[in-house]
C-alpha cells in the first residue's frame, strides 16, 4: 500500500489518514521507516498466542471508532489479511465506500490459503471499487456476480514498491552477507502459511535438507517469519547443514535485494510470487494452489506442493534450468503490471469521488 499512500500525498486533492493494526511490530516499523510513512492511528492489536477471531474483533472495534470520528469519503484496504477484512467490515457498518487494492484473487478453495482465501472473498463482498491486479482477477469477480461495484484493472502495487526499492542501496545483514560470500550461488526460502504448519512444514524441511545435502556448493538462506512455530519446525531438520542459514526476516529493502541476487526462490508467499516477476526470478511455490496463476502461465513460477521428494527434484530442476537460462523466460512482460498501479488507483479515486461529492 506504500506506493498508493505516496501517490495520495503527491496529490493536492486528497487528505489521507493511515491506520495500521500493529501486527508483527518488527516487520511493520521498518517498512514504515523505509517509505517515510507515519500512521495517524496504531491499533497495536498484537498479543502473544492470539487467535484469528481475537485479532478481528479487536481491530474491528477500534476501526469503527476511528471511522466514525474521521468520516472519510472512502476506505482503502489491501490484500487478504485479517486486517483487510476488519477494515472493509468496519467501513461497511459505517456506510463508507470501500476500495479493495488487489481485489479478485482466488484459489476457489476456502482453506487454501487459510484464512486468506475467505478474508479476500468476504472483503470483496463489501467492496465498492475493485482495484484488480490482472484481467484474471477481474474475471473472477465477474464470474461471482460482483458487478454492482466498479472493476478497474490497475496492475499490482507490489510492482511499484519493488521498483522503488531497487533504486535504493540497502545494507544486507552482516551474518547473511558473510554466508553469501562462502558460496558461488544461493537460493532464498520463505515458509509461513498456516496451512503449512505441522506435517507440511516438516516435509518442507526434509526436502530442503535433501537438496542442501546433494548440493553443498549452493547456499540456502531460509528467511524466518517472526512466528516461533516456524523456527521450531524447521531448525531441527535443516539447522545443522553447513550450507543452510536460518535467519530472521530482514528489512524489506534488504530482502528484495537478497532475492535479486538469488539463483531462484522457494516460497509459500503470495506477494513474493509477484515480486519475483518484477525481479525476473523463478519461483517454486510451496502450495497446492496459487491465486496468482498469471505467474505460472508466464513461466515465472511453478506450484510444487509440500512433498519432500518433489521439493528436492523440483529444486534440482530449477537449479539446472536457471543456470542454463531456460527459466524464467526472458523478455516476457510482467503479468502484474508496469509499476504504475498506484497512479491509476489515485486517478480513479479523484474522478469518482469528485462525481460523488
Amino acid at each position: 500500500m506504500a506506493p498508493v499512500i505516496r501517490a495520495l500525498e503527491a496529490s493536492d486533492d486528497f487528505a489521507h489518514t493511515l491506520i495500521v493494526t500493529g501486527q508483527h511490530r518488527e516487520l511493520l516499523d521498518q517498512v514504515l521507516e523505509l517509505f517515510g510513512l507515519k500512521p495517524a492511528h496504531d491499533l497495536d492489536v498484537m498479543r502473544e498466542g492470539q487467535q484469528l477471531d481475537e485479532i478481528l474483533t479487536r481491530a474491528l472495534a477500534r476501526l469503527g471508532e476511528i471511522l466514525r470520528a474521521e468520516r472519510p469519503d472512502c476506505v482503502l484496504v489491501h490484500g487478504d489479511t485479517t486486517s483487510t477484512l476488519a477494515g472493509a467490515l468496519a467501513a461497511f457498518y459505517n456506510r463508507i465506500p470501500v476500495g479493495h487494492v488487489e481485489a479478485g484473487l482466488r484459489t476457489s478453495d476456502r482453506f487454501l490459503p487459510y484464512p486468506e482465501e475467505m478474508n479476500r472473498r468476504l472483503a470483496d463482498e463489501l467492496t465498492d471499487y475493485y482495484f484488480c491486479p490482472t484481467p484474471g482477477a477481474a474475471a473472477n469477480l465477474r464470474r461471482e456476480g460482483l458487478t454492482d461495484g466498479e472493476i478497474i484493472i490497475t496492475g499490482n502495487t507490489v510492482v511499484d514498491a519493488v521498483n522503488l526499492v531497487l533504486e535504493m542501496q540497502p545494507e544486507i545483514p552482516e551474518t547473511t552477507r558473510g554466508f553469501i560470500g562462502r558460496f558461488p550461488e544461493y537460493v532464498v526460502v520463505t515458509a509461513h502459511r498456516r496451512e503449512n504448519w505441522g506435517e507440511p512444514l516438516a516435509r518442507i524441511g526434509h526436502g530442503i535438507a535433501g537438496f542442501a545435502h546433494a548440493n553443498p556448493q549452493v547456499g540456502v538462506i531460509i528467511c524466518l517469519h517472526p512466528n516461533p512455530v516456524l523456527r521450531e519446525g524447521l531448525d531441527p531438520l535443516v539447522g545443522a547443514a553447513p550450507n543452510v542459514l536460518l535467519t530472521p526476516a530482514c528489512a524489506y529493502a534488504s530482502f528484495v535485494h537478497l532475492m535479486h541476487g538469488a539463483r531462484f526462490i522457494l516460497t509459500d508467499s503470495g506477494g513474493i510470487q509477484e515480486e519475483a516477476c518484477g525481479l525476473e526470478k523463478f519461483v517454486l511455490v510451496l502450495r497446492e494452489r496459487t491465486e496468482r496463476p498469471e505467474a505460472v502461465d508466464a513461466g515465472f513460477a511453478r506450484v510444487i506442493g509440500t512433498g519432500a521428494s518433489s521439493i528436492v527434484s523440483q529444486m534440482e530442476d530449477a537449479l539446472a534450468g536457471t543456470r542454463e537460462g531456460k527459466i524464467p523466460p526472458t523478455d516476457t512482460p510482467n503479468p502484474f503490471g508496469d509499476g504504475h498501479a498506484a497512479e491509476l488507483i489515485v486517478e480513479f479515486l479523484q474522478a469518482r469521488l469528485e462525481q460523488v461529492g
